[in-house]
C-alpha cells in the first residue's frame, strides 16, 4: 500500500524558466519558446537562496528497551553494562526567517528534542532554542543561540498567488549527502487528506523530496518563500513526485507568534462545527455541484453566534476568498490576524449575504490535568477539562460535555482496554462526568463493576468491565 512518509525536505525554490535573469509579476508568467531560455539556469537563485536554507539536528532521550535490561539472568553477566537510556537523532531542514538567527522547522523534526543544532550552509554550526512548537500545523521556530551577526534569509510570499505550473526548486540534504538542489513544478493546490497537521490545505510538488528534506522552503520566482515542505507520498519511502508544503500564508501566522514572544499560537476562533457538503445535501440545497462549508453547530456566545450564522448556513466565501470545503474554510479563517473583522459569505435558504466575524483568540479555561493512577479501567490515561480552546485543537463538537482523554499511556490499563486521545468520559458508574476531578475521585475510588459512557467522533458507546 502506498504510505504517506513525512520527510525532511530542504529548501525548495518557486521560479519561472524565463525569469532566472529577470524577475517578472504573476501576469507575466510565459513558457519558453526557444532553446536559448531553455539553457538559462537556475544557478543565481540557488546562489541567493541556499544561504538562508539549514540543517536540523534534534536528539531526544529515549529509554533502551532492550530486554537483557529486565531479565535477571543476562543482568547477573552484564550488570550495569547496558544503558538504560539512549539517544537518538534526527535531520530536518529549516529556513532563517530573520537575520538575528530566527529558524522556522517542521514540529516533526524537533518533536520530543532535548538538544537542537542548526547547521548553516557554510558548514558552521550552532545550539538551538526551541521557541515555538505548533504541532496542529506541524510547524517549529528555533532561534539560534549566542549568535552575534546577522544571517541570510528569505521573505515571505503570498502563497494565495501560486499558480499549478510555476517551476520550483528543492533545496536540501536528502539522506544527509550533503546540501542538493532540484527542480519541478507546482502540481496542484488546496490538497487535502495529506494527514500530517490540523489544517488540510497543502501545495502539491512534484519536485523530488527525500528523507532528511522536511522543514525547508518553497520560493518563489523573486526567491521569496512561499511554502515549507512537510510530506511526501511513497510507497518506498523515496521521492515519487508527489510532495506537500504547508503554504506560507500558514507559515506567517506561526511565525509572528514566535516574534511578538507568545510560546502558541494564537488564532480566531469561529465557534462553530463544520461539515463537508454531499452530493445529496448539494442536491436538497439546490447547488449545481459540492461547494462550501455546511454549518452543522453552534457555540452559544462564539464570534460565529455573534455575527448571526445559523445552522443549515453554507459558508461559501472568507473575505473573497472561495471556500471549497470545511477543510479550506479552516485555512483561510486560521490565517487571519486576531483583531478586527473577517467579511464572511453565506447562503441561507437560497440567498446570498455576507456578514462580519470578529476575529477572536479561543477562550482557555483551566484545563486541570489529571493523570489517573487510581485502580480502575483509566489507569494511565490523562485527562483535562473539555473547553472551547481543548474542543477546537482535538476537533470535537464544540457542544459536547465531559472529560476528555488528551494522553493514552503506553502498556496502561486504559491503553489495554482501548481508551484513545479525544475520547470524551460522559458518565462513570451513571455519575455524570464535568470535570476532571470527578474522573480522579471515582477512580481513586476502586470497584469491581465499572459502567462507562464515552463520546468518540460523535457517537456514544457504553460498556461494562468487571475486575
Amino acid at each position: 500500500m502506498p504510505r504517506l512518509h513525512i520527510s525532511t525536505i530542504p529548501a525548495a525554490v518557486c521560479l519561472l524558466f524565463a525569469v532566472a535573469l529577470h524577475p517578472a509579476s504573476a501576469q507575466e508568467r510565459q513558457v519558453p519558446d526557444s532553446l536559448g531560455q531553455l539553457q538559462l539556469s537556475f544557478a543565481p537563485i540557488v546562489h541567493r537562496v541556499a544561504p538562508a536554507v539549514v540543517n536540523v539536528y534534534a536528539m531526544h532521550v529515549v529509554e533502551n528497551q532492550n530486554p537483557f535490561l529486565t531479565d535477571p539472568f543476562f543482568r547477573q553477566f552484564f550488570g550495569g553494562g547496558i544503558p538504560r537510556e539512549q539517544v537518538e537523532r534526527s535531520l530536518g531542514s529549516g529556513v532563517i526567517v530573520d537575520p538575528k538567527g530566527l529558524v522556522v522547522t517542521n514540529y516533526h523534526v524537533i518533536e520530543g528534542a532535548s538538544q537542537v543544532k542548526v547547521a548553516l550552509s557554510d558548514k558552521r554550526e550552532f545550539d538551538a532554542d526551541i521557541v515555538l512548537k505548533d504541532q496542529r500545523s506541524d510547524l517549529a521556530v528555533l532561534r539560534i543561540k549566542n549568535a552575534h551577526e546577522r544571517f541570510p534569509t528569505l521573505e515571505f510570499a503570498n502563497s494565495d498567488e501560486l499558480q499549478v505550473g510555476d517551476v520550483v526548486l528543492a533545496i536540501g540534504d536528502p539522506f544527509g549527502v550533503g546540501q542538493t538542489v532540484t527542480h519541478g513544478i507546482i502540481s496542484a493546490l488546496a490538497r487535502t487528506d495529506v494527514g500530517v497537521s490540523d489544517y488540510q490545505f497543502f501545495i502539491q510538488t512534484d519536485a523530488a523530496i527525500n528523507p532528511g528534506n522536511s522543514g525547508g522552503p518553497l520560493v518563489d520566482m523573486n526567491g521569496r518563500m512561499v511554502g515549507i515542505n512537510s510530506a511526501i507520498y511513497s510507497r518506498s519511502g523515496g521521492s515519487q513526485g508527489i510532495g506537500f508544503a504547508i503554504p506560507a500564508n500558514m507559515v506567517r501566522v506561526v511565525v509572528a507568534s514566535a516574534e511578538g514572544g507568545s510560546g502558541t499560537v494564537k488564532r480566531p476562533w469561529l465557534g462553530a462545527k463544520l461539515q463537508e457538503v454531499t452530493s445529496d445535501i448539494a442536491d436538497s440545497l439546490g447547488l449545481k455541484r459540492p461547494t462550501g462549508a455546511l454549518v452543522a453547530s453552534i457555540v452559544p456566545g462564539s464570534p460565529a453566534a455573534r455575527a448571526g450564522i445559523k445552522v443549515g448556513d453554507l459558508l461559501v466565501t472568507v473575505d473573497g476568498m472561495t471556500i471549497e470545503d470545511p477543510n479550506a474554510f479552516n485555512y483561510r479563517f486560521a490565517t487571519k490576524p486576531v483583531g478586527g473583522t473577517a467579511q464572511v459569505g453565506l447562503i441561507r435558504n437560497g440567498r446570498a449575504m455576507v456578514v462580519a466575524v470578529a476575529l477572536q483568540s479561543l477562550p482557555d479555561l483551566p484545563r486541570d490535568e489529571v493523570e489517573i493512577r487510581g485502580r480502575s479501567p483509566f489507569f494511565g490515561a490523562t485527562v483535562e477539562n473539555l473547553s472551547p480552546a481543548l474542543a477546537d485543537e482535538l476537533q470535537l463538537d464544540p457542544q459536547t460535555e465531559g472529560v476528555v482523554i488528551t494522553k493514552v499511556a503506553d502498556g496502561s490499563t486504559a491503553q489495554s482496554i482501548g481508551f484513545q486521545k479525544g475520547d470524551v468520559v460522559v458518565s462513570v458508574n451513571n455519575q455524570k462526568i464535568t470535570k476532571s476531578t470527578d474522573l480522579e475521585r471515582i477512580a481513586n475510588a476502586g470497584g469491581r463493576q465499572w459502567r462507562i459512557t464515552i463520546d468518540r467522533g460523535g457517537q456514544r458507546i457504553s460498556v461494562m468491565f468487571s475486575g
